[in-house]
């Protein structure tokens, strides 16, 4: 791929490119403008290719965006389109697994996470209610995006046929369950706090740290 400089969105060499990432961006941002701060740090777990980094940071000026991913390739993405989109917002991508007991992180005043619970074992998710608890001061919302269940329901059929594609390639992943995640992040301190129906039977699930 080559790099076009008149198109800002337009993929430079060695970032990936994620379809659904420029479906859902907008109505993602939209929720965002919402729920974070005017100001401060963003810390954006399992970042993936870097295109809602690249969109978010662009969009929201008077937040420092920091993108984060434990795969060194996810990283090298993000760091093209981070020398792309040369944005004074955007920070370096940093290695972090949701999983760790630890973080390479000090402190954050909010963090989102897109599409990463289903697509990992539940202790990434644990983990990630355990570092949101710590990182997070009172107040500062933890955003999650993607499919959920609810009551132990599929909210459509295109989830049922998702949710067993993820498990046969990884019978630890799966969509989850919004009472099991809230279950999870009120052990850590967080209450939640709104959950947003999203386009192709997606959701945003909203929670406060106490």
């Amino acid at each position: 791929m080559t790099t076009n400089d008149s198109d800002p969105d337009a993929p430079p060499p060695g970032a990936l490119v994620a379809p659904a990432a420029a479906r859902n961006r907008d109505p993602i941002l939209d929720v965002l403008r919402r729920v974070l701060p005017e100001r401060g740090v963003v810390l954006e777990i399992a970042s993936g290719t870097g295109e809602h980094a690249i969109h978010m940071a662009r969009a929201l000026p008077g937040l420092i965006w920091r993108p984060s991913d434990p795969s060194e390739e996810a990283r090298a993405s993000i760091a093209a389109w981070r020398a792309h989109a040369a944005l004074a917002n955007l920070e370096a991508p940093i290695a972090l697994d949701a999983a760790a007991p630890a973080w390479p992180v000090e402190r954050a005043d909010a963090i989102v996470s897109i599409n990463m619970i289903h697509i990992a074992p539940w202790e990434a998710g644990l983990g990630l209610m355990a570092g949101a608890g710590r990182l997070l001061p009172p107040g500062g919302p933890l955003v999650l995006y993607g499919p959920f269940n609810l009551d132990g329901r599929f909210t459509a059929p295109s989830n049922a046929e998702f949710d067993a594609s993820l498990r046969a390639r990884d019978p630890r992943w799966g969509i989850r369950d919004v009472a099991d995640v809230a279950r999870a992040a009120s052990g850590q301190g967080l209450a939640l706090e709104q959950r947003v129906e999203m386009p192709a039977n997606n959701m945003m699930l909203v929670f406060r740290r106490a």
